[in-house]
């Protein structure tokens, strides 16, 4: 009989472990936060579908801004030599923006909204997105598809 309860306990111990573990965030996964001026609109890790990382500008004003905030998980802040790239369906790269290395607390890099709005209608049959990279993602990472309209 204790030998049933000792087994029991053991049983619930462990399901209660891969209940908390299940809830809890990935370890080791780079991170983004992109913002219009200062309000979040989206907040992504790495691990999360392409569909899920849209980025829905039709509201954006050609005077705002768009702040994105990429950290690395191994460097626990950001990158360095970063880029980010917009790029059409084929993987044509259509504007580049290069960004100097972080100082201090402020890992923003900040893209003209009227310059998206601008190659958006100069592109207006294609897919667009945006990729990071930097010397620590060399391949680069996507980070959202365009929408905006």
């Amino acid at each position: 009989m204790k030998q049933a309860i000792k087994h029991a306990q053991m049983f619930a111990l462990i399901t209660l472990c891969f209940t908390a573990f299940s809830f809890t965030t990935k370890l080791g996964l780079d991170s983004y936060e992109i913002y219009l001026n200062n309000k979040l609109i989206l907040k992504q890790s790495v691990n999360q579908p392409l569909n899920l990382r849209i980025l829905q500008l039709g509201q954006a004003k050609e005077n705002d801004q768009l702040r994105v905030i990429y950290k690395h998980c191994t460097l626990e802040g950001a990158g360095t030599d970063r880029t980010i790239v917009l790029k059409d369906e084929r993987g044509n790269s259509l504007k580049k923006w290069t960004f100097t290395n972080a100082s201090g607390s402020d890992l923003s890099m900040v893209i003209p909204v009227n310059e998206l709005l601008q190659l958006e209608k100069n592109n207006a049959r294609h897919e667009l997105s945006l990729h990071y990279s930097a010397r620590e993602l060399p391949k680069g990472e996507t980070l959202a598809l365009l929408r905006l309209k």
